[in-house]
């Protein structure tokens, strides 16, 4: 089954997973505090502006850090304004209402997810139909295709290694690249895992 990009996240940890038929020819990166999807060195050049992003951030907040990862542009005002403050389920809410769902041929939806120091986990998307956010309390995967409400899903987030890679073995078809972040008693722990 092809269900496009997915989050899935809990109180321990979570991750993110780009799938894609379109555009098979991008990779995780580290860069500036913020692991950015991208594309590889041989990819074709294209103006579409939901092919490079950063997909995950963890940032400081007045409780302490959260992280912040989604499947767009969107992660970015979701971090700053987490930063600035606002409860996660404002700075989902906001962002995903105010970017809305990706206007292209198939009204992708934005999904997004964030851990707090805490444990608080919370998931969102925003489709053409719906803007949806959750406070979660066991792992759950909302996806832009098939699978575009929250729904719980047998996932385990050991480690930001472990949890990248199980996302990208999922069997959901056209896997690309994953990133996993957990939560430890030293603050946020993020990977990356690329395709061969």
């Amino acid at each position: 089954m092809y269900v496009g990009r997915f989050v899935v996240v809990g109180p321990e940890g979570g991750a993110y997973r780009v799938s894609s038929r379109s555009f098979p020819n991008r990779e995780l990166t580290e860069r500036d505090e913020a692991l950015t999807v991208g594309p590889t060195e041989d990819a074709p050049e294209t103006d579409n502006p939901y092919v490079s992003y950063n997909c995950l951030r963890v940032v400081e907040t007045p409780t302490g850090e959260t992280a912040a990862f989604g499947n767009g542009s969107h992660v970015d005002p979701i971090a700053e304004k987490l930063e600035l403050g606002y409860p996660a389920r404002d700075a989902l809410a906001e962002s995903l209402l105010a970017l809305d769902y990706e206007k292209d041929d198939y009204d992708t939806p934005r999904i997004a997810a964030t851990i707090g120091a805490d444990g608080e986990a919370l998931i969102g998307t925003v489709r053409k139909d719906a803007l949806l956010v959750e406070t979660v309390d066991e792992p759950t995967l909302v996806a832009t295709y098939e699978k575009n409400a929250p729904e719980p899903i047998d996932f385990e987030a050991e480690s930001a290694d472990a949890a990248a890679s199980e996302a990208y073995d999922l069997e959901f078809e056209h896997a690309v690249c994953a990133a996993g972040v957990v939560r430890t008693d030293d603050g946020f722990e993020t990977a990356i895992e690329n395709s061969d």
